[in-house]
């Protein structure tokens, strides 16, 4: 897993500088959904820009959309468009890299960002799979501030009623969201119980290591019968101690000095991630 562990690293540098060129961006939450992203599209996913219009391909919905800055970096890395684009068009007038997933793009299946509509939008690809007998399989990545939306639980239940063990849904439990706490905002409690009372089949992991994230997807491809989702216990702002676990870098453009240092971090971690 050393090899995605850096590439991670490597692609949250993308994300810094898209952020700095455009003068703004979801920092903490790129930060956080990352590794998830690598490995969906490295390692899990049948997609990419060979496929994309295959009805055959696996589809993935990035329902907590503000954190694109993230998925423009993955489908970067994957071959869809150069990064050097990205980074010098990020968030600048007439772009089609906005601040949230246009579907304009190549690999973007839905225009995101509205919360609480990624999972319902996936219901129906999922059900769709199955009326058409096709084998793809259906992911979504949700923020856990995002859980708060009612059309969320809504979708739950129809995965459940018609068992769609063609989907996988991902929580990105920092456990921060714009206003602080989600815990302070709209206690969860405990994710796990929640979503299982819902009937899902329920994984809980460390959202930012790899071997877990790899070992939970492959997982989720063995459950027949329900839809799977997988709580993924991740740090916001993962990669520098100058972001990590600080309710104020949801949105936040780094300093000079804040970018040396953050930049830096996430060169050493690269590093390390390569000598594993």
């Amino acid at each position: 897993m050393s090899n995605l562990k850096a590439l991670s690293y490597e692609l949250r540098k993308n994300v810094v500088d898209m952020i700095m060129e455009g003068n703004g961006g979801h920092i903490g939450g790129d930060m956080s959904v990352m590794d998830i992203l690598v490995q969906l599209y490295f390692n899990d996913m049948n997609i990419g820009p060979e496929n994309m219009d295959d009805p055959d391909r696996d589809r993935f919905v990035m329902s907590k959309g503000h954190s694109v800055e993230a998925l423009y970096a993955v489908l970067a890395a994957k071959g869809f468009f150069p990064i050097e684009q990205v980074i010098k068009e990020f968030s600048k007038f007439g772009s089609k890299f906005i601040g949230h997933p246009n579907n304009k793009l190549p690999g973007i299946e839905m225009n995101s960002g509205s919360l609480g509509h990624g999972l319902p939008v996936c219901i129906g690809m999922a059900l769709a799979g199955k009326m058409n007998k096709k084998n793809y399989r259906v992911y979504t990545v949700m923020g856990d501030g995002e859980l708060a939306e009612g059309s969320v639980w809504e979708a739950a239940m129809a995965g459940h009623q018609y068992k769609l063990d063609n989907l996988c849904a991902v929580v990105d439990r920092n456990r921060l969201q714009i206003s602080g706490s989600t815990e302070d905002v709209m206690a969860h409690d405990s994710q796990e119980e929640r979503w299982a009372a819902f009937g899902w089949h329920v994984i809980s992991i460390n959202g930012n290591d790899h071997a877990e994230l790899a070992a939970a997807f492959a997982e989720a491809r063995t459950v027949k019968g329900a839809p799977t989702v997988i709580i993924a216990n991740t740090t916001k702002g993962c990669g520098s101690s100058v972001m990590e676990n600080k309710a104020n870098w949801h949105h936040k453009v780094p300093t000079a000095e804040e970018y040396d240092q953050i930049m830096k971090d996430l060169e050493a971690r690269r590093e390390a991630a390569l000598h594993e």
